[in-house]
Protein backbone atom coordinates (compact mmCIF):
# COMPACT_ATOMS: atom_id res chain seq x y z
CA UNK A 1 0.00 0.00 0.00
CA UNK A 2 1.05 3.27 -0.97
CA UNK A 3 0.29 6.55 0.73
CA UNK A 4 0.26 9.83 -0.78
CA UNK A 5 0.47 12.68 1.33
CA UNK A 6 -0.39 16.94 -0.50
CA UNK A 7 2.83 17.94 1.10
CA UNK A 8 1.25 21.59 -0.11
CA UNK A 9 -0.78 21.41 2.92
CA UNK A 10 1.64 21.48 5.22
CA UNK A 11 -0.07 19.59 8.03
CA UNK A 12 1.67 18.74 10.79
CA UNK A 13 2.62 15.53 11.66
CA UNK A 14 0.05 14.26 14.11
CA UNK A 15 -2.60 15.31 11.18
CA UNK A 16 -0.16 13.66 8.57
CA UNK A 17 0.00 10.38 10.62
CA UNK A 18 -4.41 10.82 11.45
CA UNK A 19 -5.22 11.44 7.73
CA UNK A 20 -2.82 8.23 7.04
CA UNK A 21 -4.09 6.34 9.12
CA UNK A 22 -8.08 7.20 7.63
CA UNK A 23 -6.57 5.94 4.04
CA UNK A 24 -5.46 3.13 5.30
CA UNK A 25 -8.04 1.75 6.72
CA UNK A 26 -10.63 3.07 3.95
CA UNK A 27 -7.90 0.89 1.48
CA UNK A 28 -8.78 -1.93 3.75
CA UNK A 29 -12.17 -1.80 4.08
CA UNK A 30 -12.72 -1.42 0.24
CA UNK A 31 -10.25 -4.36 -0.61
CA UNK A 32 -11.56 -6.57 1.92
CA UNK A 33 -15.00 -6.48 -0.57
CA UNK A 34 -13.24 -5.45 -4.10
CA UNK A 35 -9.77 -7.20 -3.58
CA UNK A 36 -9.95 -10.13 -1.26
CA UNK A 37 -6.75 -11.91 -2.25
CA UNK A 38 -4.60 -9.00 -2.50
CA UNK A 39 -5.93 -8.42 1.23
CA UNK A 40 -4.66 -11.72 2.12
CA UNK A 41 -1.27 -11.48 0.05
CA UNK A 42 -0.62 -8.12 2.26
CA UNK A 43 -1.56 -9.28 5.47
CA UNK A 44 1.14 -12.10 5.16
CA UNK A 45 3.99 -10.09 3.93
CA UNK A 46 3.35 -7.58 6.71
CA UNK A 47 0.99 -5.02 5.93
CA UNK A 48 3.91 -2.60 4.10
CA UNK A 49 3.00 0.58 3.95
CA UNK A 50 5.21 3.52 2.07
CA UNK A 51 4.49 7.42 2.37
CA UNK A 52 4.99 9.09 -0.58
CA UNK A 53 4.28 13.06 -1.65
CA UNK A 54 2.58 14.84 -4.01
CA UNK A 55 2.76 19.35 -4.54
CA UNK A 56 -1.14 19.52 -5.26
CA UNK A 57 -4.75 18.43 -5.59
CA UNK A 58 -4.77 18.03 -9.62
CA UNK A 59 -1.05 15.35 -8.42
CA UNK A 60 -3.44 13.68 -6.34
CA UNK A 61 -6.64 13.14 -8.53
CA UNK A 62 -4.35 12.25 -11.30
CA UNK A 63 -2.77 9.57 -9.19
CA UNK A 64 -6.12 8.09 -8.51
CA UNK A 65 -7.35 8.27 -11.88
CA UNK A 66 -4.27 6.72 -13.02
CA UNK A 67 -4.75 3.62 -10.23
CA UNK A 68 -8.72 3.47 -10.96
CA UNK A 69 -7.76 2.92 -14.79
CA UNK A 70 -5.55 -0.18 -13.51
CA UNK A 71 -8.15 -1.59 -11.33
CA UNK A 72 -6.39 -1.03 -8.01
CA UNK A 73 -7.95 0.00 -4.85
CA UNK A 74 -7.96 3.75 -3.91
CA UNK A 75 -9.18 5.67 -1.08
CA UNK A 76 -8.98 9.55 -1.35
CA UNK A 77 -9.44 11.47 2.33
CA UNK A 78 -11.14 14.57 2.68
CA UNK A 79 -10.82 16.56 5.78
CA UNK A 80 -13.33 17.37 7.86
CA UNK A 81 -11.90 20.83 8.42
CA UNK A 82 -12.33 21.05 12.39
CA UNK A 83 -8.15 21.84 13.15
CA UNK A 84 -5.86 22.76 10.64
CA UNK A 85 -6.88 23.35 6.70
CA UNK A 86 -10.30 23.65 4.96
CA UNK A 87 -12.88 21.26 5.36
CA UNK A 88 -13.12 19.35 1.95
CA UNK A 89 -9.49 19.46 1.50
CA UNK A 90 -8.41 16.54 -0.02
CA UNK A 91 -5.34 15.28 2.09
CA UNK A 92 -3.83 11.86 1.75
CA UNK A 93 -4.53 9.49 -1.32
CA UNK A 94 -4.32 5.37 -0.43
CA UNK A 95 -3.50 2.87 -3.36
CA UNK A 96 -3.71 -0.64 -2.62
CA UNK A 97 -3.32 -3.24 -0.95
CA UNK A 98 -1.64 -4.35 -4.40
CA UNK A 99 1.63 -5.84 -5.75
CA UNK A 100 4.32 -3.58 -5.49
CA UNK A 101 5.04 -3.79 -9.01
CA UNK A 102 1.58 -2.36 -10.35
CA UNK A 103 1.75 0.32 -7.39
CA UNK A 104 5.03 1.65 -8.55
CA UNK A 105 4.21 2.15 -11.91
CA UNK A 106 1.90 4.97 -10.92
CA UNK A 107 3.64 6.22 -7.94
CA UNK A 108 7.75 5.25 -8.73
CA UNK A 109 8.54 8.81 -9.64
CA UNK A 110 7.01 10.30 -5.93
CA UNK A 111 9.28 10.85 -3.17
CA UNK A 112 9.37 9.66 0.08
CA UNK A 113 7.21 11.49 2.72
Amino acid sequence: MVLVVRNDLKMGKGKVAAQCSHATLGCFQKACEQAPDAVDTWFSGGQAKVVCKCESTDDLENLRLQAKRKGLTTCLIRDAGRTQIEPGSKTVLGIGPAPSKLINEITRHLKLY
